[in-house]
């Protein structure tokens, strides 16, 4: 059966099927997540993903996860947060078409970090938010699809967020959690 559960910790070291890297647009390492999912999987992965020609927001790629736990590195980028009307609207294509890769390639985990938290700035809860409404949605739309879904909070105060905002808007959606 389908499910949301939750990691405090280190994305890279998540054994999945996928995990998802927050990337820039050009793919090819950075900061944060990305950098930390670039030196764990080694050099090939860069060189795969120079093949790609970046990633536009809100769309995802895939390539190998090289030297992850992870079978694969779907590759999102979610938006620079500036408080415009199509954020939102971005951030959740991210976690969306990440699913959607996932299920074309027939990968049945998958773990999600707080895509546009970081540098991107966008504010963790209204991210939380979001994110966890994408994937709730998405498990709904796709209920005939077995994956189980990780979200990776980097610390314990990321946590405590993601509690917070799953209590106070999910509440009836129990059935997705572990």
């Amino acid at each position: 059966m389908s499910g949301i559960k939750f990691f405090v910790g280190d994305i890279t070291k998540i054994s999945a099927d996928a995990i998802v890297n927050a990337a820039n647009k050009s793919l090819l390492g950075g900061g944060g997540v990305d950098g930390a999912i670039h030196r764990a999987a080694g050099k090939k992965l860069l060189e795969e993903c120079r093949t790609l020609n970046g990633c536009n927001t809100g769309e995802a790629k895939i390539t190998k996860g090289y030297n992850l736990p992870a079978k694969f590195v779907i590759h999102t980028v979610g938006p620079v947060y500036g408080g415009r009307g199509d954020d939102a609207e971005k951030l959740y294509s991210c976690y969306k078409n990440s699913l959607d890769l996932a299920a074309k390639n027939n990968l049945h985990s998958i773990a999600f970090p707080g895509i546009s938290t970081g540098v991107y700035g966008y504010p963790k809860a209204a991210a939380a938010k979001i994110a966890l409404t994408a994937i709730i949605d998405w498990l709904k739309n796709n209920s005939d699809f077995e994956i189980e879904i990780t979200v990776v909070n980097f610390n314990e105060g990321d946590y405590k967020i993601y509690q917070r905002v799953l209590a106070e808007n999910f509440s009836g959606e129990k059935s997705f959690f572990d």
